[in-house]
């Protein structure tokens, strides 16, 4: 990855709790509830994933970088949503994303070409080193805050049959 693509993905990854952020702006809690559709997740749900997700990449990054061919542990993420109680008050996973995601951010901002170079074993990629960690993790808060605008259009769409009758 040349200098300025990473550079570009870096101001990208650091945007994501923006973007996030607007997305949720003044939801209220049945649109935070809201599905799309069977199967999807609710706003709400995608919050705490944002959470849970960020954690695990901002500790990857860190093994990355701290440990000579760090092994990336993977994690099923629907496991998580099951079993962590994703229908809890957002406000803390809301602070956890922003937290893991500043920090990071300031990591990013820091590193060396040595650390850039930095490769590591992941089970599901062929190759996985920090600037695939980036590739990854750059637009992961972008295509959720998509979809949390598209689950909180949801409730108004469910709504619009009853308000017209």
């Amino acid at each position: 990855m040349d200098l300025q693509r990473r550079k570009q993905l870096i101001e990208q990854y650091k945007d994501g709790y923006r973007a996030v952020s607007a997305a949720l702006d003044g939801a209220s809690d049945v649109e935070l509830d809201a599905k799309p559709a069977p199967g999807k997740w609710s706003a709400r749900e995608i919050v705490h994933h944002l959470a849970d997700s960020e954690m695990m990449s901002a500790i990857r990054l860190r093994l990355l970088i701290a440990e000579e061919r760090a092994a990336i542990r993977p994690y099923d993420q629907e496991v998580f949503a099951r079993n962590l109680y994703y229908d809890r008050p957002i406000e803390n996973s809301l602070r956890a994303f922003q937290a893991a995601r500043a920090s990071t951010g300031e990591l990013l901002d820091r590193m060396s070409d040595a650390d850039w170079a930095k490769e590591g074993t992941h089970p599901e990629h062929p190759s996985y080193g920090v600037g695939r960690w980036l590739e990854v993790y750059a637009d992961h808060a972008h295509k959720h805050a998509d979809q949390i605008t598209r689950a909180r259009q949801s409730a108004s769409a469910a709504d619009a049959p009853r308000a017209s009758r």
